[in-house]
């Protein structure tokens, strides 16, 4: 050796070596394995130096992401241009064709409110069917016996709902009236605000009769009477419902005319009053000697109360009502 020291120098071992040492007939899958039994990942250590690969002289290069061009590449005739930036909103072209006319059957809150109307009405009709029954023989008969008889607290909810209702279909029927013969636009955010307002009008206008009637026949006649008369108000305003929700139903999902729907309205209305007043004289007048003290009863508490309504209704719609 000559007093040499021979430097054993360890080298990293490369795939080639490892994958030398298999034999020829070695799979894929088996280099695959001898490969990762040798070489294990290890923790990558970015460089932090700074970048020196630039001409002497010049700056450091900057990131070919950053892009600064001269200002007047950047603003042109069609810089705003949509089909130039087609990142912003291109809007429509062409012209605009004419709106779609609004229509009630179209209205998902009308609809929604009429069907759930209808079904809440057939339901409860089945719980109080004998109870309708009951009175209808009495106002078509004029048996008094049965309006001396007390509703249960069932039968007093389901002619409330119905009173309610009632009021609902009238306001959405002068809602329409509206529509038709007033105007269209309103200074209200919504027109269901103007059928809120009508529902409220009409609320308090059979309140309001009722009180009326109380306080008149609480002079005349006495409390048996009376009695009776507030049961059989209460059950017309039910037939009254009964009667306006299919007028309801045609002008919202049917093409018959204007002049059809007011003359059924006018027709049910009619009979309504017809059965007011009919039920007036069995309880009141049946053994009144002077018969037509009935004419001045019914005109004072019955029409004039209407006519005042329909003053309310066509000036609060046109107070409401936007002028062009």
């Amino acid at each position: 050796m000559g007093g040499d020291t021979a430097v054993a120098v360890h080298r990293p071992l490369t795939p080639a070596q490892v994958l030398s040492w298999l034999p020829r007939s070695a799979t894929p899958a088996q280099q695959d394995s001898a490969i990762q039994a040798h070489f294990k990942p290890s923790e990558i250590r970015w460089s932090n130096r700074p970048d020196t690969l630039h001409l002497p002289g010049h700056d450091r290069g900057h990131n070919m992401l950053d892009v600064n061009i001269p200002q007047y590449y950047r603003e042109g005739f069609f810089s705003k241009d949509t089909l130039f930036h087609p990142e912003l909103p291109g809007g429509r072209y062409g012209v605009a064709g004419d709106p779609r006319p609004y229509t009630v059957h179209a209205d998902n809150v009308l609809t929604g409110m009429l069907l759930s109307s209808f079904l809440l009405a057939v339901v409860a009709f089945v719980f109080v069917k004998d109870f309708m029954l009951r009175h209808l023989k009495s106002l078509v008969y004029g048996n008094r016996a049965v309006n001396e008889q007390k509703d249960t607290g069932l039968e007093l909810q389901f002619e409330i709902f119905l009173n309610l209702l009632a009021a609902l279909l009238l306001s959405l029927l002068y809602y329409f009236y509206t529509l038709h013969y007033i105007g269209e636009t309103f200074i209200l955010s919504s027109q269901y605000y103007l059928i809120g307002i009508n529902f409220l009008i009409f609320v308090a206008y059979y309140l309001l009769r009722m009180l009326l009637y109380t306080m008149v026949n609480n002079v005349f006649f006495d409390g048996k009477k009376n009695g009776q008369w507030i049961h059989v108000l209460l059950f017309i305003a039910c037939v009254e419902c009964v009667l306006f929700f299919p007028i309801a139903m045609m002008v919202s999902y049917s093409n018959i005319s204007v002049e059809n729907i007011e003359f059924y309205f006018v027709l049910a209305l009619g009979f309504v009053k017809l059965l007011t007043i009919y039920q007036c004289y069995n309880i009141f007048f049946r053994t009144n000697v002077v018969k037509l003290q009935i004419i001045l009863y019914f005109c004072a508490l019955e029409i004039v109360p209407l006519l005042i309504l329909w003053g309310v209704l066509d000036l609060t719609a046109n107070s409401l009502k936007i002028n062009f």
